[in-house]
This record gives C-alpha cells, sequence and structure tokens, in this order.
C-alpha cells in the first residue's frame, strides 16, 4: 500500500499500520469540542458505479476492508439508510482490540452505535443489529411513522424522532451530536449520502475507487437527491494498492 499525498499537515505516515491509518484519518478537533464531524466512506468502480450485482461488497477489496474497520473504530456513531441495511445485512460493529485505549481515552463506547434513517421504519428487529449490539441500535424515523410500529422499534432500539413525512436530516445529526456522538460516519447508501450533501451536512467523503469497469445501471455514491449548488471538495489524502484508490476529500472552510 503507498501513499501518494501525505494528510493535513504534511507528515507522511505508514498507511500500512492501523496506527498510521488511525492518523491519516483522525478526525478533526472540533469533535473535541461538541461540535460534529459528519463523513462518507463509500466505494466505487471506475465508472461511477457503487454497487457490483446489486451490493457494494463486489467492490471491495482487503485493503479497503481494513479502511474500512479504521473507520469505524475511530467513530462515535455510523449513520446508515434503511434500504441498504436490508440490501447488505448489516450487523452491529464490533469492538476492535486494536483501538480499544483509544476510545477510552477519549471517552468512546468499545464500539460505535449504528442509527438507520427510516420513515416507513420496514425493518428485521430479530436480526443481530437489534439484538447483539454493543451499543444500543439507534433508530431514526418521523413524526408519522406508524405508532404500531414505532413501539415494536422502541423495545430494542433507541428511537429519534426528526420532522414529519421525512426525516429531518439537520435536527438528527444534532439530536445524534447531543448525545456526545460528534465523531460521525456514513456508509451511505447512494440516496441517503444524496440527501446528507444537499442538507449541506457533508464535511468529508473518503471514496475508495476499484479498479473496476462494471457499467449496468448500479446507482452512483450520490443518487436521487438535488443538490442547490456544486459542492467543491480538496483531495487530502491518497492511497494506492493493488490498483485501488482511497481518497479522503475535506469541504473547503466556509470563509
Amino acid at each position: 500500500m503507498h501513499q501518494l499525498i501525505s494528510p493535513p499537515g504534511g507528515q507522511f505516515a505508514d498507511p500500512a499500520s492501523l496506527e498510521s491509518l488511525a492518523a491519516v484519518y483522525a478526525y478533526p478537533d472540533q469533535v473535541n469540542h461538541g461540535r460534529p464531524w459528519l463523513r462518507a466512506n463509500m466505494v466505487a468502480g471506475l465508472d461511477g458505479g457503487a454497487r457490483l450485482d446489486g451490493l457494494s461488497e463486489g467492490l471491495s477489496g482487503s485493503a479497503d476492508k481494513r479502511i474500512f474497520g479504521v473507520l469505524r473504530a475511530l467513530s462515535d456513531v455510523v449513520l446508515v439508510g434503511a434500504e441498504t441495511v436490508r440490501a447488505e445485512g448489516y450487523r452491529p460493529a464490533l469492538a476492535r482490540a486494536e483501538f480499544a485505549g483509544a476510545r477510552q481515552a477519549a471517552g468512546q463506547a468499545p464500539a460505535p452505535a449504528i442509527a438507520v434513517v427510516t420513515r416507513s421504519l420496514g425493518l428485521d428487529l430479530a436480526a443481530p443489529l437489534f439484538t447483539e449490539p454493543l451499543v444500543r441500535t439507534v433508530v431514526i424515523t418521523t413524526e408519522d411513522a406508524p405508532g404500531e410500529s414505532r413501539a415494536a422499534v422502541a423495545e430494542v432500539a433507541d428511537v429519534i424522532v426528526a420532522g414529519r413525512g421525512s426525516v429531518d436530516l439537520r435536527a438528527a445529526v444534532a439530536a445524534l451530536a447531543d448525545r456526545g456522538w460528534t465523531r460521525m460516519l456514513t456508509e451511505g447508501g447512494p440516496r441517503l449520502l444524496g440527501q446528507l450533501a444537499a442538507a449541506g451536512l457533508l464535511d468529508e467523503l473518503c471514496l475508495s475507487l476499484a479498479p473496476l469497469i462494471t457499467a449496468g445501471d448500479a446507482p452512483r455514491i450520490i443518487h436521487d437527491a438535488e443538490m442547490p449548488d456544486v459542492q467543491r471538495m480538496r483531495l487530502v489524502s491518497l492511497i494506492e494498492q493493488k490498483g485501488f484508490l482511497f481518497t479522503r476529500y475535506l469541504r473547503p472552510p466556509t470563509p
């Protein structure tokens, strides 16, 4: 694995080690002062497709999985859409022994919570995501979500109500930050990521580019969202391994 562009601060690290990757992908200091930072982690093929055979798994590789694990290990909460939870068979985040000391020192739980965004509450409540989490799963829904379904979800997960008709993502992010979860990570899918970007909530994009041309009708990593304006990002880190490119882009600071 080769690092082609240094992380902020200009210090080159050894991206083959978990410690070095953690340094490259460290959250900014604002998270220690109650101000949330939302990063996205996505994978795409060379032609922009975000899925292969219906899943993102087909685009992944060993280095991508390694970085995926580091990003989770650094975060307080993983924000994900219900469609992705169902399609990818989401499970609870695991505690990583290599990060246990750092998480404890930062006042974090042993593993990040998973927060599922859903309007319909169409979730399998018997799945491990709800029966086996180290940190209780959170479900973010709307005021007008079905009452019986909401009561059932509340038995196995914490429920955050944000918005009516559709989930108010600004309110949802604020509610997560109120819990002290300022190190936020979203893994999409494409529709949720589009909504977050359109709401101006996306601070950072970690995009893994697989050396594959997939064609087909897979969505892009941001799908079905109207952006009020083009959002410019700046490249701060670039890692290469076996043709895979692992990019890290930040939103420029507000003047």
